[in-house]
């Protein structure tokens, strides 16, 4: 389903609306990849972004820029179509060994088999520049002028325009298991299922709603973020955050929230005392009632 503004087709899927497994959003125009892996596109067309190159089979991901598109085929190469203007449909050789692809305004990222990243296109703000050592990434994401990679190590790499402190991860950079750009601003995805964000602040893009738990997938637009809260089909006794386990963050806040106030008849006054002992290590927790 689409909604929003839809001046050029954006929101208009074409029929037959069924089989889709993946979608992508550009500037005026949006991408979607069907089952039988190939390409729907709809909306704005004014620089060819819409017309998927011949063959259209075989792909298996896809990234919607500003007014390109990208798309990752099945022999891992990438296929790419649209404006050309900056060079960021020119995927450089060997054109080979891509596992993951992004798209930014007018620059466009993959993410090779080996864990390093290749990037092309318009690098006014050095959005191209991956920094060294470029090795150990596992995802990457592309902004306006800026980009971000996820490293095997749970950290976020930063680099490019920093103009609203996109670039600026917040400490501790550790635990990330998703990254999100756009505009001016950047997300990542905590293992714990919260999500942090940082960077261009005015519309409250980065202003997480609370309780920040429960989030499975992030996505950031322009001057907003998306993210999707994971419901439970069952319900777990002690899941206190809503993210389908009792895990170290469930004892945490029971250590924190669990304090009662009771009444001594006999002596006339109130006490207080806490409802379980906990004991909060992260790698061995545990919660015993009184």
């Amino acid at each position: 389903m689409a909604w929003g503004y839809n001046y050029a087709g954006q929101c208009d899927i074409p029929w037959p609306n069924s089989g889709f497994i993946s979608i992508s959003a550009g500037y005026d125009y949006s991408l979607g990849l069907k089952e039988n892996n190939s390409v729907v596109a709809w909306g704005s067309n004014s620089n060819g972004q819409r017309d998927v190159p011949w063959p259209n089979t075989g792909f298996v991901a896809i990234a919607a820029g500003y007014e390109h598109s990208l798309g990752l085929k099945e022999d891992n190469s990438v296929v790419a179509w649209g404006n050309n203007y900056y060079g960021q449909c020119d995927i450089p050789e060997p054109n080979s060994g891509f596992i993951t692809i992004a798209a930014g305004s007018n620059c466009s990222i993959g993410l090779k088999e080996d864990s390093s990243i290749v990037a092309w296109g318009n690098n006014d703000n050095g959005q191209c520049d991956i920094p060294e050592p470029n090795s150990g990434f596992i995802a990457v994401a592309a902004g306006a002028g800026h980009s971000l990679g996820l490293k095997e190590d749970g950290s976020i790499v930063a680099w490019g325009d920093n103009d609203s402190g996109q670039c600026n991860v917040p400490e501790p950079n550790s635990g990330f298991i998703a990254i999100a750009a756009s505009g001016s601003h950047s997300l990542g995805l905590k293992g714990d299922n919260s999500v942090v964000a940082w960077g261009r602040n005015d519309y409250g893009q980065c202003d997480v709603p609370f309780p920040n738990s429960g989030f499975i997938a992030i996505a950031a637009g322009k001057w907003r973020s998306l993210s999707i809260i994971k419901i439970c089909q069952y319900e777990l006794d002690g899941d206190l955050n809503d993210d389908c386990r009792v895990d170290f963050y469930d004892f945490a806040i029971m250590a924190e929230n669990w304090l009662i106030d009771f009444n001594f008849p006999d002596l006339g006054e109130m006490a207080e005392d806490w409802l379980i002992d906990c004991d909060i290590d992260p790698n061995n927790p545990a919660c015993v009632p009184k």
